[in-house]
């Protein structure tokens, strides 16, 4: 798309979805003329580059885009570029729009290395990009999962991937889980794994707006969250064993889990914390720690096989709850630990599922 086919006249210029583009045309026009990058807008958003000019090879690895909240409705491109190229190069810039012409709030900035995403965090966030407006600033994941609520709890999962595959295009897979009680039920949600991130915004739309049943259940839809990452220094200091098991027995104990798990050394154990299907191992030292994980990964106990990981720390200043495979929950459990036990300096977060959290694009 060139740019004299996107921009035409001030005021009166439509993009590719029929929606009225920004009145400062001008600015915009000489914004691409300065930089060399093309613009075009389409399904609700407007791309400024991706790739930039010169680019080969393909676009930049996961990690490289940041989010950016609170813009001010009546600020476009030739305003914000400038400011977001204080950080490094960028690859795209996709500010989100109304029909109306004013942007949404919102915009994804993609850059062309993840040194420059994280730069534009630490320089960006909180930045006064008005005389008091501040924007926020923060890492973005292609979210590919999302979250559908009040599903019959006597659906199976390949009757929830059915009836999925027919109402949405891209469904790879969905994720289950059986309730604690009774494993021949769902917990009454599920997560839906979609081939690309265009493919689960599309399907969020057609499903948000809250009207949408299944079964004759109006479900709930919104995005799984992608959990934080945990850098690597503060995982070697780690020295609690997440156990989860879809069929550990609500009779087994947590003293039946300290004997399991010290059996290799008996002592090494600190504290065990059960709920439900899952459990929290603390042990005295983070060598034994790492022992008992290659040793009780796999390993049965009361005839139902375990899954064994380190549990992933988070600040106590972010003690939101982190559901199974990396995505957040919102899980009803409550007591001393809730689904997440605390330990030293850290809230150690287990993958327990339940509810909806928001959070994609």
């Amino acid at each position: 798309v060139t740019k004299t086919a996107v921009y035409t006249n001030v005021g009166s210029v439509t993009g590719d979805d029929g929606r009225t583009e920004s009145p400062n045309e001008a600015a915009l026009l000489a914004l691409m003329e300065t930089t060399g990058y093309s613009m075009v807008q389409e399904n609700g958003q407007r791309k400024f580059g991706g790739p930039p000019p010169g680019w080969d090879g393909p676009p930049p690895p996961r990690g490289c885009e940041v989010f950016v909240g609170k813009i001010p409705r009546d600020m476009y491109e030739d305003e914000l570029v400038p400011v977001f190229e204080r950080a490094g190069r960028i690859y795209e810039f996709r500010l989100m729009m109304e029909f109306s012409g004013e942007n949404r709030g919102y915009a994804f900035v993609m850059y062309t290395t993840r040194e420059a995403a994280q730069r534009s965090i630490h320089l960006l966030d909180n930045h006064e990009i008005r005389p008091g407006k501040f924007i926020g600033v923060c890492v973005s994941l292609d979210n590919c999962r999302l979250f559908i609520g009040s599903i019959p709890k006597d659906k199976t999962k390949e009757e929830i991937l059915v009836e999925m595959r027919k109402v949405t295009e891209g469904v790879v897979d969905v994720i289950v889980y059986p309730s604690a009680t009774d494993k021949t039920k769902n917990r009454g949600f599920a997560f839906v794994e979609y081939d690309s991130h265009k493919a689960a915004a599309m399907a969020r739309r057609k499903l948000i707006p809250g009207t949408f049943q299944l079964w004759g259940h109006t479900i709930q839809v919104d995005w799984a969250e992608p959990e934080k990452d945990v850098d690597e220094e503060t995982m070697l200091r780690v020295r609690v064993l997440y156990v989860r098991c879809v069929n550990l027995m609500m009779t087994t104990t947590e003293e039946t889990l300290r004997q399991e798990f010290s059996r290799f050394k008996p002592g090494t154990v600190e504290r065990v914390k059960k709920l439900t299907d899952y459990a929290f191992v603390h042990y005295h030292s983070r060598e034994d720690a790492v022992t008992a994980l290659h040793l009780m990964n796999g390993a049965l106990i009361d005839g139902a096989t375990i899954e064994v990981t380190l549990a992933k720390p988070v600040s106590k200043e972010g003690g939101r709850r982190f559901g199974n495979r990396g995505y957040v929950g919102n899980s009803n459990l409550v007591g001393p630990y809730g689904d997440v036990s605390s330990t030293g300096n850290f809230l150690f977060q287990g993958r327990e599922d339940g509810g909806m959290m928001g959070g994609g694009k």
